[in-house]
């Protein structure tokens, strides 16, 4: 398993491997013979000077995985014997280009730079020592500062890879997270839409069957507000849909007003629910969301009382004020319960909470005296 590690460490795809290899094998076939048919004299013998410079070559295959390792062996091993002339320039280059620490890599090459003027490449000519400064000023420096450049470049583009990968997982975060506010908003509005209606109208069918023998024209009349409770059920449900199947909010056919308001109050009196309306302050047309929102939550107030308190007294009040509009709606304790069992989710009050927060306002729901009571401040919006 460590044998795999390291293989896979300095060789991460056939590619680099294929490239080593031959790289290696090249710069210690050139460096042999290149030595081995060199003119110069150096300290030892062209033959051993010639398998030092293969022995270094064939060292460039780990350049990858230790490059400060190799940076120093080829400093050390080819001053002293002379080997390696290519080897050394691809070795700089490894050096700079795969190490993360450029203090390591100028340590080195001022290193390798010292050891070259303390201990000069042994030949028999004599060369000026300000030629041989300039000389390995030049061979080191062309590598070291190419592998530097190619390394930064290298880490550029990771970041960059990075940073489009980290874009894109944002992007889907976001993505989820817009999906689930919209499933949200959906099941508020088919809440708002199936959930309130069909209750009124099952209160209304309790209604009915206890009064069909004893007053049919209650019933009829009852049968009526049952009817047309259901086509404006399914005509907003045909609403949402189309919204639905549009991608995109669009405003209602027709603006909630206080009439509205007042018809849902109506409606759950005719139910058998004692309700009374008031309303403070000068009537005036309220902003679409603002309407909306008033209009919801009424409607799902005198839901809950349908389906918890049954014909508890209730009170809805409305206060109409120049910078916001008050809601609240409280019924008295049940004196019975109710003899109709309505399915409850436990969704309506947290879809109101949204709406109001939503608009900027105020939202309270809990006991009150016994019963219970909805308050709501929602601000109007400046003119």
């Amino acid at each position: 398993m460590r044998a795999r590690g390291w293989w896979s460490a300095a060789w991460p795809t056939r590619r680099s491997r294929a490239l080593d290899v031959s790289l290696a094998v090249a710069l210690a076939a050139g460096d042999g013979v290149f030595l081995w048919f060199a003119e110069q004299e150096f300290w030892l013998p062209p033959p051993v000077v010639s398998v030092c410079s293969v022995i270094l070559g064939l060292a460039t295959v780990v350049r990858r995985i230790h490059p400060v390792g190799l940076g120093l062996f080829a400093v050390v091993f080819g001053g002293i014997t002379g080997a390696g002339v290519f080897s050394a320039l691809v070795i700089l280059y490894s050096l700079a280009a795969y190490t993360a620490s450029r203090r390591t890599v100028l340590s080195i090459a001022v290193f390798g730079y010292v050891f070259s003027l303390a201990l000069p490449s042994p030949t028999a000519s004599n060369e000026a020592f300000i030629a041989q400064a300039i000389f390995g000023v030049a061979f080191i420096a062309v590598p070291v500062l190419l592998g530097l450049y190619m390394g930064a470049r290298k880490q550029l583009l990771v970041s960059l890879q990075e940073r489009a990968a980290r874009l894109e997982r944002e992007q889907h975060l976001l993505a989820e997270r817009a999906r689930g506010e919209e499933r949200t908003r959906i099941a508020r509005e088919m809440h708002d839409v199936v959930a309130n209606r069909i209750s009124v109208m099952v209160v209304h069918a309790g209604a009915l069957k206890a009064t069909a023998v004893r007053d049919p024209v209650r019933a009829a009349e009852t049968a009526t507000v049952i009817g047309d409770m259901g086509r404006q059920a399914l005509e907003e449900l045909r609403h949402v849909i189309g919204v639905l199947r549009q991608g995109e909010e669009t405003l209602p056919r027709e603006a909630v007003t206080l009439a509205h308001v007042r018809e849902l109050v109506g409606q759950s009196g005719a139910a058998g629910l004692r309700v009374d309306l008031s309303i403070r302050g000068d009537e005036h047309p309220m902003p679409a969301a603002v309407g909306r929102t008033v209009y919801r939550l009424v409607q799902e107030a005198l839901t809950n009382v349908h389906k918890h308190a049954g014909a508890a007294d209730t009170r809805v009040e409305l206060g109409l004020m120049p910078g916001a509009v008050e809601v609240e709606i409280a019924n008295d304790p049940p004196t019975a319960r109710p003899d109709h069992r309505l399915p409850s989710g436990g969704n309506g009050l947290v879809g109101l909470r949204e709406r109001v927060t939503a608009l900027g306002g105020t939202f309270e729901a809990g006991p009150r005296h016994g019963g219970y009571a909805v308050r709501a401040k929602i601000p109007l919006p400046a003119p």
